[in-house]
């Protein structure tokens, strides 16, 4: 169980500091959300740093699955339906990225060679690739809601228990107001906040301190054989009749 549940952290702190590198770091090199022509000046000045960000995103996708199905290996046996919960909208999340990655590779294509509009053409894909890491906040959000449940049937704190439960509700809830009032980015930033914490808790609490290993049951005692009778030996076969 401590072995399962430190893989476990490793794999999502990796998670963590992958999707960190791609989307806030490498991706913002790239793309000028206002200004087509830069966008597509950059992937052909900076060839390296957009294969950078593609590669990223399948990196992402990896630690993604994985952690997905270590989070079911962890939690299977405390609450099975939760952890199977994880695991699906996991992959589901590894989807959304895959896709994204796709996107990305293909602007980069576009960009080495130019046909029609190239410039309006990369925005695009780069437009669609940033709305998946939008839209696919309902299901990030939606894996932190049983990981919560399953920290709470695993003994561990209560209070992280609820605090990735109310983080997941809050980032589906981010994703909806993000397009329902454009102008709330502000709001629907404040709302994904509490699942930042519950993550780097979980990731802490799963590298130092790991799952309480379950309590072993006690070996049943042998049962004790009965005594012999005196007379057993004229009860059995071939016993001298009386």
């Amino acid at each position: 169980m401590v072995r399962t549940a430190r893989v476990t952290g490793f794999l999502y702190l990796s998670l963590a500091v992958v999707g960190g590198l791609a989307y806030l770091f490498v991706r913002p090199r790239l793309f000028v959300a206002d200004d087509p022509a830069a966008t597509l000046a950059n992937l052909v000045a900076d060839e390296s740093w957009a294969r950078a960000v593609v590669l990223l995103e399948l990196l992402l996708v990896v630690m993604q699955a994985l952690a997905a199905v270590w989070f079911y290996r962890l939690f299977r046996t405390v609450a099975p339906v939760a952890a199977g919960e994880i695991a699906a909208f996991g992959l589901v999340n590894a989807v959304a990225v895959l896709v994204s990655s796709a996107l990305l590779a293909g602007a980069l294509e576009v960009a080495q060679a130019p046909y029609g509009d190239a410039a309006a053409t990369v925005q695009t894909l780069y437009l669609v690739s940033d709305q998946l890491w939008s839209v696919g906040g309902v299901f990030f959000g939606l894996w932190l809601i049983p990981m919560g449940w399953c920290a709470l049937r695993a003994a561990m704190p209560r209070a992280l228990g609820w605090i990735l439960i109310a983080g997941g509700v809050g980032y589906v809830l981010s994703a909806f107001v993000r397009y329902a009032t454009p102008g709330a980015t502000l709001a629907a930033d404040l709302l994904a906040y509490p699942a930042t914490v519950g993550e780097l808790w979980m990731v802490g609490y799963l590298l130092i301190i790991g799952t309480r290993r379950p309590a072993a049951s006690p070996a049943p005692l042998p049962a004790e054989a009965p005594a012999p009778r005196p007379d057993a030996a004229e009860d059995g076969v071939g016993a001298r009749p009386a």
